[in-house]
């Protein structure tokens, strides 16, 4: 097994700025990090080295704790006040308790006690990566916890795979991506299918309800603030690499909405009372369930933001225009909740399937969910949705194209066989009406 090995990807995908004012001992870090991580930059002062920060991040510096003009545990508290998002390793001769206590409290990661050897070296950056990760990744489940829903792209019908079309042909590219479409049409989990269709599938997905953060602390909570001395991460730098998924977009005040332009443009966030910019890598889509076009017409929403993000839009569909996706939907979600709450699967007979179909659905799949949900827990349907059959949320599926096609025959028969007007009283297009009787050779 090969070093790399031992200490696995996160090392190997590194980028290191080692800062000592020794060329051997520097010239030392160098090759023992060079061959086992990304990238390794050098810088021979403090001042070098705060270049080196305004020009690019880092994932982890080494530091040597004597240097000329100061300690490295004074460097790396100035740089923490600035906005250092970067782990350390600091090389000190001495382990005194008072050293580790400064250290710690500048935002020191890991010590490496000279002498040290290179495996020592190693071990410390590879700990220190580990424990970074960790962190973030802790704070990413605190913010994934707050969010509910399934996780797939549910449904089999026309316009839905329509979607995911549009969906895999925009999933190589970096351009920003608008969802829209009315409230719980599915647009948080088109953004996350994206996501998970593209390149950045291993790297965190992150999702924002801007209308759900107080007004007063979304800044801070997208871009992160300078705390004494340390540096809080906002959710751009956690979901740096991945994607992050700005819902409400058009509730951003006038001020955030500027200084998302800028992000989206330089691809450099500032967090609050921090004096350094932070370079990003990442993928930017939005929603929204608002008519921006009037939004910027009313003076709502500036309209080169609106520009910037509306390159790509992908409008979600209704649920009452993909009504071959009701009973799918339903009987995969009597399965998640009755295995999620360990009680029994709900009945889906004919007649609760037709009376399923048949619902206009105003608040979409999640009205959908909500309702099977509180049928699950309450152990049966509400009364306009009751039936008296025996058919389990497996068999529905099944049985789709039957319940279908008695609903859309029994429209077309109350529309006098007008297909136009069956279509109307369905909620779904012309097309998918000619393109369903033909297959029942009606």
């Amino acid at each position: 097994m090969s070093p790399l090995d031992d200490y696995g990807q996160a090392l190997s995908g590194a980028s290191v700025l080692v800062v000592d004012d020794e060329p051997g001992m520097r010239n030392f870090l160098a090759k023992t990090l060079g061959p086992r991580v990304k990238t390794v930059a050098e810088a021979g002062s403090a001042r070098e080295a705060t270049e080196r920060l305004d020009e690019a991040q880092f994932d982890v510096i080494v530091v040597d704790n004597k240097m000329p003009g100061g300690s490295g545990i004074d460097w790396v508290r100035e740089q923490r006040r600035k906005g250092l998002y970067a782990e350390t390793v600091l090389i000190t001769a001495y382990a005194d308790l008072e050293t580790a206590i400064a250290a710690l409290r500048a935002g020191v990661s890991d010590f490496v006690l000279k002498p040290f050897r290179a495996n020592q070296l190693i071990g410390a950056v590879a700990r220190t990566l580990d424990r970074g990760a960790l962190r973030r990744d802790n704070r990413l489940l605190r913010h994934a916890l707050q969010a509910e829903g399934e996780s797939r792209l549910l449904g089999r019908s026309a316009p839905m795979q329509a979607v995911r079309a549009m969906l895999e042909k925009l999933a190589p590219l970096p351009t920003p991506v608008l969802f829209t479409g009315a409230t719980g049409t599915g647009k948080e989990l088109a953004a996350r299918t994206l996501h998970q269709m593209g390149g950045r599938a291993e790297r965190p997905f992150v999702a924002v309800n801007c209308a759900a953060i107080a007004p007063d602390r979304i800044a801070a909570e997208l871009f992160g603030e300078v705390e004494g001395d340390r540096l809080r991460p906002g959710l751009f730098l956690l979901a740096d690499g991945g994607t992050l998924f700005l819902d409400e977009v058009a509730q951003m005040s006038e001020t955030l909405q500027a200084a998302l332009l800028r992000v989206i443009e330089d691809q450099r966030i500032r967090p609050l009372r921090a004096e350094r910019e932070i370079p990003l890598d990442l993928r930017l889509t939005f929603a929204t369930n608002t008519d921006l076009d009037k939004a910027v017409d009313d003076g709502r929403f500036r309209a080169d933001l609106y520009h910037r993000i509306n390159v790509l839009r992908i409008e979600m569909p209704p649920l009452s225009d993909r009504s071959e996706d009701i009973v799918e939907l339903a009987a995969l979600f009597i399965q998640h909740f009755s295995r999620a709450l360990g009680l029994p699967e709900l009945k889906l007979d004919d007649e609760t399937l037709l009376k399923l179909s048949r619902y206009p659905w105003p608040g979409n799949v999640r009205e959908l969910r909500n309702l099977v949900e509180r049928s699950v827990i309450l152990g049966s349907f509400p009364e306009d949705f009751a039936g008296s059959g025996s058919v389990t949320g497996v068999q529905a599926i099944e049985n789709l194209d039957l319940v279908m096609q008695r609903h859309i025959m029994h429209v077309l028969e109350l529309s006098g066989g007008n297909r136009a007007e069956a279509a109307r009283r369905l909620g779904v297009s012309r097309k998918t009406v000619d393109r369903k009787v033909a297959t029942w050779g009606e």
